[in-house]
């Protein structure tokens, strides 16, 4: 079988440095019984690492010939495949035997918003692994007052546990992609430490703070939060928007999020 080239508009980068894998399948530790899904799979690097240690694996891969390799190699039993683009995939249909457990070393060009597009599906999911840039990782898991904390530390700390697991080179994967990467464990709080009442306000919210963040909070807000309620929820209104925990967002959310009139009910958080 020839060897498959990287394909740029699909952002491939594929695993082969043995020790990262190892240490990435030990770090998921499946279970035969749990529900592991595989997104992007390639060529394989993670997937025959982890069917050593479940039954069955359920991968979702977009490029038709990786899929038709893979189906060359594992049994129809063993591996389910689904081909479609993640981006627009429904993973809460695959958790009906329970949560699950996603994993993968994701394709920087699109690592974002999927992460986003799963955060709106964590009440089917457990956990999820993933390789991804390492500024990336800095980014989800960074604390306040960091030049990395923004939109997307505050609306995954939000959802979920955030943990740096490890660094990986560039020489890890081939081709070698021109940054570092690193691996982050993302687990969904059953119910998050500072509940909002409307998910959706708080995204909007942070949304819009975030998109002038060197701004003070009650200029980059200053469309949704009146300068009063700065006082009421007790946050410093001259603060930058990443100088504001979770919590503190949360805070000004609840304390701002519209309500809904008679006979009116809320759309659901995308």
């Amino acid at each position: 079988m020839s060897e498959h080239r990287a394909r740029k508009r699909f952002g491939q980068h594929f695993l082969h440095d043995a020790e990262i894998i190892d240490r990435l399948v030990r770090s998921v530790a499946p279970r035969d019984g749990e529900t592991v899904v595989e997104i992007g799979p390639g060529q394989g690097a993670l997937t025959f690492p982890l069917l050593e240690q479940v039954a069955h694996l359920t991968v979702v891969e977009l490029d038709r010939d990786l899929i038709g390799r893979l189906r060359d190699q594992v049994p129809e039993d063993r591996l389910t495949i689904h081909q479609s683009d993640a981006l627009r995939f429904d993973f809460t249909a695959l958790a009906e035997q329970g949560p699950l457990r996603v994993v993968g070393n994701l394709p920087y060009n699109i690592s974002t918003p999927l992460i986003f597009h799963l955060l709106a599906q964590t009440g089917a999911i457990a956990d999820m692994t993933f390789m991804l840039q390492k500024e990336v990782v800095e980014r989800l898991t960074a604390a306040p007052g960091g030049k990395d904390y923004g939109r997307l530390s505050v609306m995954v700390q939000y959802h979920c546990q955030a943990d740096y697991l490890f660094p990986v080179p560039p020489g890890a994967f081939q081709p070698p992609p021109k940054v570092d990467s690193a691996v982050v464990r993302l687990i969904p709080y059953a119910r998050p430490p500072w509940p909002a009442d409307d998910p959706a306000w708080l995204s909007r919210l942070v949304a819009q703070a975030f998109s002038q963040r060197r701004k003070a909070i009650r200029n980059s807000l200053k469309t949704l939060i009146a300068p009063e309620v700065f006082d009421t929820a007790g946050i410093d209104p001259g603060l930058r928007p990443d100088h504001l925990s979770v919590a503190d967002y949360v805070t000004l959310a609840n304390a701002t999020a519209p309500k809904p009139g008679p006979g009116t009910t809320k759309e659901p958080t995308p």
